[in-house]
């Protein structure tokens, strides 16, 4: 096995065991130390992969975010050619799976965005991006939208343990944000133009 393989095994195992800490002990408990002895890895090894606890949560978002994206891609392999609004499709699709995910692991990402917001800069990118696919594919863009936050703060709401909601209904909100024909685009009428006085 090369260097490069090696690395790349550690580095997996490595936030994998992050993600244990930040589960059962929250940001606090996220060390070197703490994270050499749940992963195995020495402290130089993990100093080497990362060099400070903000670049272990850099990897951590972006482990987050790969696994989100995978998603999207996923359900747009599978649904795409079926949706006039793919991304919104995919996008909604996304969040429904992020609030069935196990809300420690969760509330993990948040509390580490929390202690550390300069991690939600690398996520505006990405935010902008997505909002510009947004806007090309919606024929009524405030409708996209409303359907998009409304996704997200099912979500945040019940990542948050804030969700009064039962598992199937909140399953059923996400199922009704994904029926297009339940959200009929409304087209923008001409306005009338006015007769200039003669």
């Amino acid at each position: 096995m090369d260097n490069q393989t090696r690395s790349e095994i550690s580095r997996k195992k490595a936030i994998a065991a992050a993600f244990t800490i930040l589960t059962r002990d929250g940001v606090g408990g996220l060390t070197f130390d703490s994270l050499s002895r749940e992963s195995g890895i020495s402290k130089g090894g993990l100093l080497h992969q990362f060099r400070t606890k903000h670049g272990v949560l850099c990897a951590l978002l972006e482990q987050h975010q790969i696994q989100f994206e995978q998603i999207g891609r996923e359900y747009i392999a599978k649904e795409g050619a079926s949706k006039a609004e793919p991304t919104l499709a995919a996008q909604i699709a996304m969040y429904r799976e992020s609030s069935n995910q196990p809300h420690s692991v969760a509330r993990a990402i948040l509390a580490a965005l929390v202690e550390s917001p300069e991690l939600l800069e690398s996520l505006k990118a990405s935010d902008t991006a997505k909002m510009k696919a947004l806007q090309d594919e919606a024929p009524d863009l405030d409708l996209s939208l409303l359907r998009y936050f409304a996704a997200s703060g099912l979500a945040f709401h019940s990542l948050m343990g804030l969700s009064q909601l039962s598992n199937s209904a909140r399953n059923r909100l996400f199922d009704r944000l994904l029926d297009e024909e339940s959200w009929p685009a409304q087209v923008p009428q001409p306005k009338p133009r006015k007769r200039s006085a003669r």
